[in-house]
């Protein structure tokens, strides 16, 4: 086998396990977190989550909750490429950011805590061992 035909095997090679794993990661499925069934209960009682894509503190609130974020009722206010609030937060009376909405009509700015979440929404929040 010559140098040319050997290095053409390696970059096969490579383009092979490329696409293998381009195709691993797009079709594995998502594991189920621990928040799953806390952030569907927040969702289920009212809470709505107003926040911003430029937001730090909105961005450590979604973290809190990891992959479990996708339960959470989120009304992003701001579109992409711009800090300027949108109308339905405008509507909705959000000040700042994240904001907190509830069923029983209050509210709360600002990065909160799980184990406050699940108080103000009746949520219990799953130990982690």
């Amino acid at each position: 086998m010559n140098k040319k035909s050997s290095v053409s095997y390696l970059y096969i090679a490579a383009v092979l396990v490329v696409v293998g794993l381009v195709i691993f990661a797009v079709t594995k499925e998502k594991a189920p977190s621990v928040y799953d069934d806390f952030a569907q209960c927040i969702k289920d009682n009212g809470a709505v989550m107003y926040g911003a894509w430029w937001c730090p503190h909105c961005n450590n609130q979604k973290e809190l909750f990891g992959n479990s974020v996708s339960y959470i009722d989120y009304v992003e206010c701001s579109e992409p490429g711009s800090r300027k609030m949108n109308q339905v937060c405008k509507d909705a009376k959000v000040e700042g950011y994240p904001t907190w909405k509830f069923e029983d009509g209050s509210s709360v700015s600002g990065e909160q805590s799980l184990e406050y979440l699940g108080e103000k929404t009746g949520c219990e929040l799953p130990t982690i061992k």
